[in-house]
């Protein structure tokens, strides 16, 4: 009888843990869509290159919940965006929920090994680079064709906005070297340092 109780608690224990991380991803996902919403252009970058920070609450929910945590609140996010402000025939949302992903991802597993702020900085700083290397390659293998073929955009209107910032931009492969590659790169120092001034204060809520 004692461990049949016991047992049964303890499944209750976890159900209302499960219970309690799904509403969490679920809240810091809405959170993160509405930031999305808040972008800007960056002068030295072509126009399609918006910065914004919605990778925070992601990457916030990778350290608190961990690593799969913090790619379904970029999940989310990005669904929330295709339901309600869908531009790209899902294009954009998908290469934003890789981009982030990837990022996330790869600094919640660091943390997730050895819980310490050392830890925490070299995980962000593998992230950023593993995510601006992979999506130079998928940008140039993968979504700018997209954006030819399934919304006829040329190739050199997209080209265009690219030498409109930065007359070295030529062509596609210049856009993501000087272009994509850079703007990856900053976005995700930006989104870490706002990550490392905001943790300390919103775990707490997180781990309640």
């Amino acid at each position: 009888m004692g461990n049949g109780r016991v047992s049964s608690e303890t499944l209750n224990i976890k159900k209302l843990s499960n219970v309690r991380t799904l509403t969490k991803v679920a809240v810091l996902g809405s959170f993160s869509f509405v930031i999305m919403l808040i972008e800007f252009p960056l002068p030295l970058f072509a126009a399609f290159l918006r910065l914004d920070f919605s990778d925070v609450p992601a990457l916030i929910g990778a350290f608190a919940m961990g690593p799969w945590a913090g790619v379904a609140v970029e999940l989310i996010k990005n669904i929330l965006h295709a339901v309600f402000k869908n531009e790209t025939a899902l294009i954009g949302e998908t290469a934003n929920f890789l981009t982030g992903s990837i990022m996330v991802f790869t600094a919640g597993w660091f943390y997730s090994r050895k819980k310490t702020f050392k830890i925490a900085v070299m995980g962000m700083a593998a992230g950023v680079v593993l995510m601006a290397v992979l999506m130079s390659f998928a940008n140039y293998y993968i979504f700018i064709p997209l954006y030819q073929k399934l919304l006829h955009i040329p190739l050199d209107a997209i080209v265009q906005m690219g030498t409109a910032a930065n007359k070295a931009i030529i062509d596609l492969k210049t856009l993501v070297v000087y272009s994509i590659v850079p703007f990856n790169l900053l976005k995700g120092v930006v989104v870490s340092l706002i990550t490392i001034m905001l943790y300390k204060r919103v775990s707490p809520i997180l781990h309640s």
